[in-house]
């Protein structure tokens, strides 16, 4: 989680030290915490990598395709003065990465020479809670790789243990 505060107004503790515990404020504590994520509109934030490859002129179009193919965004495309050479300067997914180089090279002859750097986050598009969306499916992968219980828990279940 990136950028999230949380603001308690209002705390009540048991008058006897006893009670006042980590084992009885901590697990409150993470019920209130975890319904208050649920209930602000959560998103998901992607790695983005800045992509330079480097190619000549007749293969730059291979290369707009392989990026069009893997949800890249081409921002920037020069020619190195006095020479042949086209410098193409993309925006890429980094879950859209894997075997990029490969696919870049049958889709231009071995003609393209790619390096990727990490550049910078960006929102996926869609609500992780919602089933039809692409965030749910990386939130159910991700808890079925960790080995989390199916689906996301309902606000409900949280709420009637407060």
């Amino acid at each position: 989680m990136r950028g999230v505060r949380f603001n308690i107004h209002d705390v009540i503790l048991h008058a006897d030290a006893i009670h006042r515990g980590g084992g009885q404020i901590i697990p409150t504590a993470r019920r209130v915490f975890y319904a208050c994520v649920l209930t602000a509109g959560p998103r998901l934030l992607e790695p983005v990598y800045l992509v330079e490859i480097q190619c000549p002129e007749n293969a730059v179009g291979g290369i707009y395709g392989v990026l069009n193919r893997r949800h890249g965004h081409v921002f920037e495309e020069s020619q190195i003065a006095g020479t042949p050479i086209f410098v193409v300067k993309a925006y890429l997914p980094v879950n859209e990465s894997f075997g990029f180089t490969a696919d870049l090279r049958s889709n231009t002859s071995g003609q393209a020479f790619p390096q990727c750097v990490f550049n910078h986050w960006q929102i996926l598009p869609g609500d992780p809670l919602d089933s039809s969306t692409k965030p749910y499916q990386v939130v159910m992968e991700t808890r079925k790789r960790k080995g989390l219980k199916e689906g996301v828990s309902s606000l409900d279940n949280y709420m009637d243990k407060l």
